[in-house]
Formats: structure tokens, sequence, C-alpha cells
């Protein structure tokens, strides 16, 4: 035969008398009467049974639709492309002004440099520098070489244009016969390369954003 629990003060060792808390109270009470104790705070299948104290009790894990919490988005932007402005240059003064001062070496050092130019401006594209000018300076005997050079180098400023997200104007057919008519494949290209200098227009070296 089961004897609930007095609802009173409890005798304790040093003869003091410890005062029920009111769930405890609240729960005895219930029980005495017939009633479901659910409703009492703090109370659970387990603890309507065995009347334990507050103090003593776990608590009672909440609905998992509950602790659904909204986290922040951990994604992170990815950067555009940058790459480094090229230099804006003459284009009359690089087809005749600098080569006759200087006996026809601006050439190279203007081929090497557009090279090397493009190779910053666009890194995601594999642009040779060093090598065309050698094509020049080296195989120039084999007529050839240099063809295909100029030809090859008209490619690279179009797909820098379309980097810059300008329209490819510049044709590698035009350059290569400009090249025979008073050598003006140099004054077509620099011309071209100036078109992608004008449209961000700032100092030569600055990082840029790549558009195409």
């Amino acid at each position: 035969m089961s004897v609930a629990p007095e609802s009173g003060p409890r005798p304790l060792a040093d003869g003091r008398h410890s005062t029920p808390s009111p769930q405890v109270a609240l729960q005895v009470q219930a029980q005495r009467s017939g009633r479901p104790a659910q409703n009492i705070p703090g109370s659970s299948d387990v603890t309507d049974r065995l009347f334990i104290p507050q103090d003593y009790r776990q608590p009672q894990a909440k609905p998992a639709s509950a602790e659904l919490v909204q986290r922040p988005s951990t994604g992170i932007a990815q950067p555009g492309h940058l790459g480094l402005a090229m230099k804006r240059r003459n284009p009359v003064g690089v087809w005749l002004g600098l080569p006759l001062i200087t006996l026809g070496i601006y050439t190279y050092v203007w081929y090497y440099k557009i090279h090397r130019e493009m190779a910053e401006f666009d890194r995601r594209r594999v642009v040779p520098v060093a090598g065309p000018m050698l094509v020049l300076l080296f195989l120039s005997w084999t007529i050839v070489a240099p063809l295909v050079s100029l030809y090859n180098t008209g490619n690279r400023i179009a797909n820098a244009q379309r980097a810059a997200g300008l329209r490819p104007t510049c044709s590698a057919g035009i350059g290569l016969l400009l090249c025979f008519v008073f050598g003006l494949a140099s004054l077509y290209y620099q011309s071209e390369l100036n078109k992608i200098v004008d449209s961000y227009g700032g100092p030569a070296g600055t990082e840029v954003p790549l558009r195409g």
C-alpha cells in the first residue's frame, strides 16, 4: 500500500523543519484530490510519481521545432578577376618617331613591353613575354617566323579587348597585311591597345577589374 508523502514541514537532522516547495505542495494536493498534475509547472511523468524537488530536476527537452534557429549564410562572395592596367602610347611615336631616334631598337622594346602588359592585364591567359621579341630579333631572316608572331600578337590583343569587356576590333589579318604597308602593323596594334587603356582611364600599373 502506497502512502502519500506529507506536505507539512519535515524534521531535519539538526532539529529544524524544512518547508516543501510550492511545486511539491501542489503535486501532493493534486494526488490527494485525484486530479492530474501535468499542468503544474516543472512537473513530468517521473516527477509526478517521485516528487523530486524543483531544484534537483532536469529541464525538460524542448520540441525540435523550437530549437530551429535560422543560421546566417556562410557563403563568401568570390572577388572578380583583377589585372594591371596597360600603358597608353602614341601610335605614331611607336610606329615612326621612337624607332627613328633609337635606330630601330625601340621596336623590339615596344614588342616586349606590350606582351608583358597583356600578360599582367589578364593572368587567366598564358601570354608569352620575351618569346615574341626574341623571334623578331633572331628569326627575322626566316620571314615566316616574324609573320606568325605578328599574327598571334593580333589575336592576343583581341583577347585582351574581350577581357576588358570591349568588342574585339583588332584583326590579326589586318595587322599582318599592314606589316607590308610601310610597317604600319605597330601603329595599328598600338591603336587597338589604346582602346583598352581608354576604357579604364587609370594610370598604368593600377589594378583594374576584368569585365569579360
